[in-house]
């Protein structure tokens, strides 16, 4: 019998395994001079923002191409939340230029998820929901603009809050609603269990 389903060492995945290779040199460039460099915050910005959007360039080879794996399914949203939390981070610890706590809630939340996402696979593989992709795009974007020099351009900096605090609160509903997903599996699998 053949195996039609696609290898897990595909074009799609290689462009997810280059975004995590890519965080490393996002967090060199950021942290050049302190972070105060101009050019190499906007190379840092750059890095960040072409690493952001290779996450719909996998997502469009897999889907196009009929590359959706297991793998690929798994280190996508891993990808996006080393680069997510990566820049968090350094926003907040080295630069000082967010928060504690919206990191520490973006990151405690995305961790988890992962994690629980990881326990999951004995029952099924969870995607990442729509609200979770929007989520990611959000979180990119806010980053981006924070990521950009912005001394003298205020407005700027207050609609880098206003997309940010979207993003916040779209990352607390949808881990809300993975945790629900999750457990809603979980029950499905225990009831065919007793059920077989």
């Amino acid at each position: 019998m053949v195996n039609d389903a696609p290898s897990p060492w595909n074009i799609a995945n290689f462009v997810t395994m280059i975004r995590i290779a890519m965080v490393p040199f996002f967090a060199w460039a950021l942290l050049v001079e302190g972070g105060d460099d101009t050019t190499w915050r906007l190379v840092a910005t750059a890095i960040f923002v072409v690493a952001a959007v290779s996450d719909k360039v996998d997502g469009y080879l897999a889907r196009s191409r009929g590359l959706i794996t297991d793998l690929g399914k798994l280190l996508d949203p891993i990808a996006d939340k080393l680069l997510i939390g990566a820049a968090l981070i350094l926003l907040w610890i080295p630069l000082g230029e967010v928060p504690w706590w919206i990191p520490v809630v973006i990151l405690v939340r995305e961790l988890g998820i992962t994690f629980m996402r990881m326990g999951m696979l004995k029952y099924e593989v969870m995607p990442a929901s729509r609200g979770g992709k929007l989520k990611t795009v959000l979180q990119a974007v806010a980053i981006s603009m924070f990521l950009l020099p912005r001394d003298g351009f205020e407005w700027f900096t207050v609609l880098a809050w206003i997309v940010l605090m979207a993003a916040f609160v779209l990352t607390v509903v949808t881990g809300v609603e993975y945790v629900y997903q999750g457990w809603k599996i979980r029950r499905d699998a225990r009831a065919r269990t007793r059920s077989v």
